[in-house]
């Protein structure tokens, strides 16, 4: 209807149906333009997809929610797949996942393809400095996929779609151990031995043609995440929603959080003051009983009664005491002295 008045100022005759019917031919042929997928394959030990999946949100006897993520990785030419859960998406995470990976495909691809997730990208061509200096320390190149195209990384979308479908759905677990127990299982006995409906093959089959980087000969990489933190009133410190005791000493100093997979390190320079395992879920309050104990004993007043008013006078040399019968013969001696040899009285 806005533009039948235009096309009739310019000598258009015809009805508003005919519009319509030509505008419907434009947008079969957008529609048509965005859909079009066209297949990529790679060559063995060239690419790999990687990606992260929310898998569900499952209520605690506590009553508090906790989220569960899938890591998937497939390498592009094999289709070999790996899974891992996670409780969380962090950069930390992220990297111990891809070195779990590396260890279950015995290496890695020359290129790793992912979508713009926040913990590798941070801008227009811009990779997150330490999870490029992780690639770095592998000598892989991280690629990005086309923004708002998720089909340029189309191989590890359908693997997720394939684990929604083929593991996790119908199943019971009874915590994230025992999912990625299951995880695994089905891993070697499903996944990865079927015939891929693509590739006509099996992936354990094809994997033995990739031409990966071995993981042997290269030192670990440290995954750990370091933050600074101010120690709070009760004798806490504040990370990722959780908080861990220190001594009641350290109130108000600023320490370095050094997280580990397991482990949380709180120093204060090169002092360590407390060692904490990580939490569980957020919102958790580690504390070691001994700083309890600290924090108790120090935030009760030690009662001091107060010095007595006026001035203090201390002696340094003790008083000499004397018998009174010293006294009473030196005043006899006074009264009647002794004569003197040779002298008549």
């Amino acid at each position: 209807m806005r533009l039948v008045p235009e096309l009739r100022a310019q000598g258009f005759s015809g009805s508003v149906q005919i519009v319509r019917r030509f505008l419907h031919t434009l947008k079969a042929a957008r529609h048509t333009d965005q859909s079009l997928t066209v297949r990529f394959e790679t060559p063995p030990g060239e690419q790999a997809q990687c990606d992260w999946a929310e898998v569900g949100r499952y209520l605690q006897p506590d009553g508090s929610t906790v989220r569960v993520y899938a890591f998937v990785m497939v390498l592009g030419y094999s289709r070999y797949l790996y899974v891992e859960f996670t409780r969380s998406m962090t950069i930390a995470t992220l990297i111990r996942c891809h070195q779990n990976a590396f260890a279950f495909f015995g290496g890695w691809t020359r290129r790793i393809l992912y979508d713009n997730m926040r913990q590798v990208v941070v801008g227009p061509e811009r990779v997150n400095a330490r999870f490029l200096d992780f690639s770095r320390h592998h000598g892989f190149e991280v690629r990005r996929c086309r923004p708002y195209r998720p089909r340029t990384k189309g191989k590890v979308e359908r693997s997720v779609s394939y684990l929604r479908d083929s593991f996790l759905n119908g199943r019971t677990f009874s915590g994230l151990d025992d999912l990625n127990a299951q995880g695994r299982h089905w891993l070697g006995s499903v996944a990865n031995i079927r015939i891929h409906g693509t590739t006509h093959a099996r992936p354990c089959d094809r994997l033995l043609e990739e031409t990966l980087t071995p993981c042997t000969g290269l030192n670990t990489y440290q995954v750990t995440h370091s933050t600074a933190r101010t120690v709070g009133v009760e004798a806490l410190v504040r990370f990722e929603k959780s908080d861990y005791s220190v001594p009641a000493r350290w109130v108000g100093t600023r320490v370095t959080v050094d997280a580990g997979d397991n482990v949380i390190v709180i120093r204060a320079k090169d002092l360590i003051v407390a060692e904490h395992l990580v939490a569980t879920g957020p919102g958790q309050r580690i504390e070691s009983p001994a700083h309890v104990r600290e924090r108790w004993a120090r935030s009760v007043p030690t009662l001091v009664a107060p010095p007595p008013k006026g001035c203090h006078i201390t002696f340094t040399e003790a008083v000499q005491v004397r018998p009174l019968a010293v006294y009473a013969e030196s005043f006899r001696q006074a009264q009647d002295p002794e004569p003197v040899a040779g002298v008549a009285s």
